[in-house]
């Protein structure tokens, strides 16, 4: 007998005793007021006890949606079976600070910390995909072992994002996603893989063992700077700029294409879709001198005027 049909019997049998109670009423006041009562009450306990038993199973719920979250899945895209995990590629970008804030719309939100001075970590994004399902919240104490490191190579140049505020966004816009791969199947291991690329990808010393340095006056072509870069990110890796007031094109990252084993070269862009147009930045375009500023933590906004 199921909760529904057990719960109908029970109603049935009240029934039938209040009836008995009923006729037996006129001999007892008390009786009667007994009776009164529970024929008030006890309608209501049912209909309350009906619609808990119509409420969904909350452990079934959350079960389904992390079946939801295992198969790539969120929301009405489950129904749609849109898969998360399904993408090829990742891309791992790397934001110089010297241009960063001439990325923003509102160049004052900008503010560089004194330690900083390398190229640092912007995300690691899986392609074809944006947003990720968001049932895998992340906490400061997921990271905490990290927290310095972090710091260093992923900090915040933003003056109203925490930097764990901006390590949050990018796991549940792309993290979770790239969760998919054993790897990376949790927030330490994510950002501890994100601090490995950096160690490994450390293109500044490349630049500068290439004599490619920050200047306000020396521009590069393009192509020479490709030629530096290629010979550790492979030839698939893309150099974005953005546009200042001046109409300079001011080299702001460097996005590198990896496989879902995190080796170089994967081809990004078969997959499409959106993640791998999900910055501010544009590709540099070939002709035009490129401009790689260097760090002013004094006027960010303005590095060289």
């Amino acid at each position: 007998m199921n909760a529904h049909t057990e719960i109908h019997f029970l109603f049935v049998r009240w029934r039938q005793r209040e009836a008995s109670k009923a006729a037996q009423c006129s001999g007892s006041s008390s009786l009667c007021t007994w009776v009164e009562m529970w024929r008030s009450v006890l309608p209501l306990l049912v209909g309350v006890s009906l619609f808990l038993l119509q409420l969904p199973d909350y452990s079934s719920t959350q079960e389904a949606l992390w079946q939801d979250y295992k198969h790539g899945l969120r929301g009405s895209e489950a129904h749609d079976k849109k898969h998360f995990c399904t993408w090829n590629c990742l891309l791992f970008t790397l934001q110089w600070p010297g241009a960063f804030c001439q990325s923003l719309d509102e160049r004052k939100l900008c503010s560089i910390p004194q330690s900083i001075n390398k190229w640092t970590i912007h995300g690691l994004w899986p392609v074809k995909v944006f947003h990720c399902c968001k049932c895998w919240p992340m906490f400061e104490s997921d990271v905490q072992e990290l927290d310095a490191e972090l710091k260093e190579h992923w900090p915040s140049l933003l003056k109203d994002q925490p930097s764990f505020h901006f390590w949050r966004q990018e796991w549940e816009k792309h993290g979770v996603c790239a969760a998919c791969v054993e790897g990376m199947n949790s927030p330490f291991r994510y950002f501890q893989i994100c601090l490995k690329l950096r160690q490994q990808f450390d293109i500044q010393k490349l630049l500068e063992d290439a004599g490619v340095t920050p200047s306000c006056d020396r521009p590069f072509k393009l192509v020479e700077v490709q030629q530096v870069l290629a010979q550790h990110l492979g030839d698939k890796h893309e150099i974005q700029c953005v546009t200042d007031p001046k109409g300079r094109e001011v080299w702001f990252q460097v996005k590198i294409p990896l496989s879902h084993n995190l080796t170089v070269g994967c081809d990004h862009h078969a997959d499409g879709g959106p993640g791998w147009n999900s910055s501010h930045g544009h590709p540099c375009p070939p002709q035009a001198p490129l401009y790689y500023f260097p760090i002013d933590h004094q006027q960010p906004q303005r590095p060289c005027g």
